[in-house]
């Protein structure tokens, strides 16, 4: 096998399992890892990760936060704290918008999904998580993940939107680091009863 197909396959062959450790700060204060599902939205995925080792991601600002529905984060484009927050959630990142991979896979509580547009194919960088089961948007989105670990304690309390829309309103919670994890990571076992 030529150097070239060799390359060519592995550029083919899924990724390497990897999760997110995100360092948030505000009133979510803490750490969430999260398992990235990239055999369910590869190149959703790659991106999320490159955007994470090149530090785009940190200090980036939860936009839009509905309570009982999600939160979301990740415009690296306008969403950056410091900038003015009127435009974040306006932007992505500096690469082309992504083609949809739709799953099966349902939207409950702790998954992440790729924000967009109205039209399927124009997820870019900003994702939101789950607070709750939203059955509606089972197949209308891309799911690249879920939290398995820091969903109660950290994502619960990240500050809720009072804005149109879910706005935040003041200061927003933030990804002050955003860490690619080798492996996959799961969820602890449950604290055992007493």
């Amino acid at each position: 096998m030529s150097r070239l197909a060799l390359g060519l396959c592995l550029l083919a062959s899924p990724a390497l399992a990897t999760g997110l450790e995100i360092d948030i700060a505000g009133e979510g204060e803490g750490t969430i890892v999260i398992d990235l599902l990239e055999d369910v939205a590869p190149l959703h995925v790659a991106r999320i990760t490159a955007l994470a080792e090149a530090g785009a991601y940190n200090d980036v600002v939860f936009h839009r936060v509905i309570e009982g529905f999600m939160a979301q984060t990740g415009d690296v484009e306008y969403g950056r704290i410091g900038m003015d927050m009127r435009y974040a959630g306006q932007g992505g990142s500096d690469q082309p918008d992504l083609p949809a991979e739709f799953s099966t896979l349902p939207f409950e509580r702790g998954v992440i999904g790729m924000a967009r547009t109205s039209e399927p194919d124009t997820a870019n960088s900003q994702f939101f998580i789950m607070f709750d089961d939203a059955p509606f948007l089972n197949g209308q989105y891309t799911i690249v993940g879920r939290v398995v670990e820091g969903m109660d304690d950290v994502v619960d309390a990240i500050k809720i939107g009072r804005g149109r829309d879910g706005a935040v309103i003041g200061e927003p919670d933030r990804m002050i680091a955003v860490r690619v994890l080798e492996g996959d990571p799961v969820a602890p076992p449950p604290e055992p009863t007493q």
